[in-house]
């Protein structure tokens, strides 16, 4: 933060919710995009059924084998249409198509204003109408339909340029990430966990082939793949065919990942197939209430909070593990590699309340 008092700032936290702010320092030099060395994560696993067996075995294969670096379940949005779909609508020129995943009706958990604002549009198509029905007018939807309502239905590209531009790209980004995702999940399933002649590794900033000759210098934990663009190279064995067979379904050509509009050129990026998480430390702690903290997070530190005392013969066990993770990695993953189980909000949700009972 330029040019702001930490006084100013710590004044903030008589109105925030659930988060606070502390530790400030004064530097001369600001962060910038990009500087982040990346993530450190202290998670508690509660009422785990495992054997210490299979604790010591999932942990030891997280720390030396580490997981498959998919993109989490959060960059595809928490609704029933995945942002990922509404990216490769934006990349095929279909606006009408954009239009309608952003503002039609959609099944699950919504906030009923959304709910009205959106049977209102699938009734009468009228921005103004829809606008009406919406008091939260700096959502995705108000902002489309403010869009629509100044530019007129048949300049929805206008319209949607009305969106902040990092929410726009995020949108792209996510059809990146989901071709990702089930390009790594071929790779994986066809050439198993080592280095194979045809893969991608990365000298600087220049990815190149693994020869055959060469495979033996490359382990897993080498080997990069892309994400689509007009700037990647992919790999040379069945996969890079697979990469342009899925964007062929999808009505896109692999060789022209350039887009009509400038901030829609996909110039792609290199990605590990395999992270190994640093600074891993676990261990199993009992418990009887479910509603006492586990260990002190940060804020307990700077308030001087004494650590939780715990039984020795808890009636609950509990895996407190701590990990750091680079840039753009998603701790949500690693979980999931240890608990080898769904982690979607729905299937988590669902154990919550069963034992919680």
């Amino acid at each position: 933060l330029f040019r702001i008092t930490a006084q100013r700032l710590a004044h903030l936290n008589k109105c925030l919710m659930n988060f606070k702010l502390g530790n400030f320092s004064y530097k001369n030099h600001p962060l910038k995009l990009g500087e982040l060395q990346g993530n450190h994560f202290t998670v508690v696993l509660r009422n785990i059924t495992g054997t210490d067996d299979q604790i010591e075995q999932a942990m030891h294969s997280l720390r030396e084998i580490g997981f498959i670096n998919y993109y989490g379940m959060q960059r595809f949005g928490t609704t029933a249409v995945p942002t990922y779909q509404i990216g490769r609508a934006i990349l095929q020129n279909n606006w009408n198509e954009v239009m309608d995943l952003i503002l039609k009706p959609r099944p699950g958990a919504e906030k009923g204003y959304l709910v009205k604002c959106r049977e209102e549009w699938a009734k009468t198509k009228d921005p103004a109408a829809a606008l009406k029905k919406l008091p939260v007018k700096r959502c995705v939807e108000g902002q489309l339909l403010r869009g629509l309502l100044k530019y007129g239905m048949k300049n929805i590209i206008s319209a949607f340029g009305i969106i902040p531009r990092n929410n726009r790209l995020m949108y792209i980004h996510s059809y990146q990430s989901y071709v990702w995702n089930n390009m790594v999940s071929k790779r994986i399933e066809e050439y198993g966990l080592r280095a194979v002649p045809g893969d991608l590794i990365l000298k600087g900033a220049t990815a190149v082939h693994i020869e055959e000759g060469d495979v033996d210098n490359y382990s897993i934990h080498d080997v990069v793949m892309p994400l689509p663009g007009f700037d990647v190279i992919y790999p040379k064995h069945k996969i890079g065919e697979a990469y342009k067979e899925m964007l062929v379904a999808d009505n896109l050509d692999i060789n022209n990942m350039r887009h009509k509009i400038r901030d829609y050129s996909l110039s792609g990026a290199y990605r590990k197939i395999i992270i190994r998480p640093q600074n891993v430390n676990w261990e199993v702690v009992a418990y009887d209430d479910p509603k006492i903290p586990l260990f002190t997070t940060d804020l307990d530190k700077l308030e001087g909070k004494p650590l939780p005392v715990l039984p020795t013969d808890g009636k609950f066990r509990a895996l407190k593990m701590e990990f750091s993770l680079p840039p753009s990695t998603y701790a949500t993953m690693a979980i999931r590699e240890v608990l080898k189980m769904d982690t979607s909000i729905k299937n988590q949700t669902q154990l919550n309340t069963t034992w919680l009972r």
